[in-house]
C-alpha cells in the first residue's frame, strides 16, 4: 500500500464527519388565532426563544448540520398545534462527536398575542428563553445534558395553570418566577446546578414542589411575598437565612401579613441548598 493510499484511508473518517451547515426558516402569520399549543423538540446545538414579530404566530430560523439532523415544522390549523425543532437523522439518536457539532443555532419566536401552551424537549443544548410578556397558560420543560436559562423578565399576560421543569445532568437557571403567574410550579432535577429565582411582581400566589437528587440548589426568595418552606432532606445542607421555624416549616417573618404567598415543598438528597433574598425590602 502506497503512503498516499494510507493517508487517504486515515483521513477518510474525519472527512466523512465534516459538517455541512444548511439554513432553514419557517413562520406563520397571524390569521385571527387566539391560542397555540407549541411543542419544540431540539436535539443539539444553541437555541434562543423570544417573542415573535407582531404579525407572526410563530417563527423558526435554523443553521443545522444536514448530515446528522433534520428540521421539523408541522402546523395543524384545526387543533391549533405546531411542532418545531431539530431531530436526529435516522434512528441513531443524538451523537455528540465534537464541539463543532454544537455550532448549530436556532432562533424561535412565539406570538405574544395568543394564549400559549408550551412544551420544550431539549437534548444536548445550550438554551436561552425569554418568556416575559407572553400569554402562557401552561409550560412543560424537559432538558437533558444541557445548559438552560429561562427568564420571565415581565409579568405573564395571563394566569398560568402549571409550569413543570425536569432536568438530567444539567445546569439550569429559571429567573423571575414571580412574574410567571403560575398557580403550580414543579421542578425535578437529577445531577447538576440549579437556580430558582422567584423575583417578580407577585400578582398571584404559587405552590411550588422541588425535588433535587444530587447537586447544588440556589433559591432566590422574594421579599415582597410571604414564603413558607417545608423540607425533606437527606445528606444535604440547608441554611434558612431570613426564615424562622414554625412547627415543621420555615417561614418568612411577613408570611401572615402578606396577601401573596410562595409555599414551597422541597426534597433533596446529596447536595446543598442556598438561600438568597431578592426584590424590595
Amino acid at each position: 500500500m502506497s503512503w498516499r493510499v494510507a493517508l487517504i484511508l486515515l483521513l477518510w473518517p474525519s472527512a466523512a464527519q465534516a459538517q455541512t451547515m444548511r439554513p432553514f426558516s419557517t413562520f406563520r402569520q397571524l390569521h385571527g388565532e387566539t391560542r397555540l399549543t407549541a411543542r419544540l423538540e431540539y436535539a443539539a446545538g444553541n437555541l434562543q426563544i423570544a417573542p415573535a414579530a407582531e404579525t407572526q404566530l410563530y417563527s423558526m430560523d435554523l443553521a443545522y448540520d444536514d448530515g446528522r439532523y433534520v428540521p421539523v415544522s408541522d402546523y395543524d390549523a384545526q387543533s391549533g398545534t405546531v411542532l418545531l425543532g431539530l431531530k436526529p437523522a435516522g434512528e441513531g439518536g443524538v451523537r455528540v462527536v465534537s464541539r463543532s457539532q454544537l455550532s448549530q443555532v436556532a432562533t424561535v419566536g412565539l406570538s405574544s398575542r395568543v394564549n400559549l401552551a408550551i412544551a420544550l424537549a431539549l437534548g444536548a443544548v445550550e438554551a436561552e428563553a425569554e418568556l416575559g410578556g407572553l400569554r402562557i397558560t401552561s409550560l412543560d420543560v424537559k432538558t437533558g445534558a444541557s445548559r438552560t436559562m429561562i427568564r420571565f423578565s415581565r409579568p405573564n399576560a395571563v394566569r398560568c395553570r402549571q409550569a413543570t421543569f425536569s432536568a438530567g445532568a444539567a445546569e439550569v437557571s429559571i429567573m423571575g418566577l414571580g412574574n410567571s403567574r403560575c398557580d403550580e410550579i414543579g421542578f425535578e432535577g437529577g445531577i447538576g446546578k440549579v437556580t430558582l429565582d422567584f423575583d417578580g411582581a407577585w400578582i398571584s400566589s404559587s405552590q411550588v414542589e422541588v425535588k433535587m437528587a444530587v447537586g447544588e440548589l440556589t433559591l432566590r426568595l422574594p421579599r415582597n411575598a410571604g414564603v413558607r418552606i417545608r423540607m425533606d432532606k437527606f445528606l444535604s445542607s440547608f441554611e434558612p437565612a431570613g426564615l424562622v421555624r414554625r412547627g415543621e416549616a420555615f417561614e418568612s417573618r411577613n408570611y401572615a401579613q402578606t396577601e401573596r404567598h410562595l409555599d414551597l415543598d422541597l426534597t433533596t438528597a446529596i447536595g446543598g441548598v442556598n438561600v438568597e433574598w431578592v426584590g424590595d425590602r
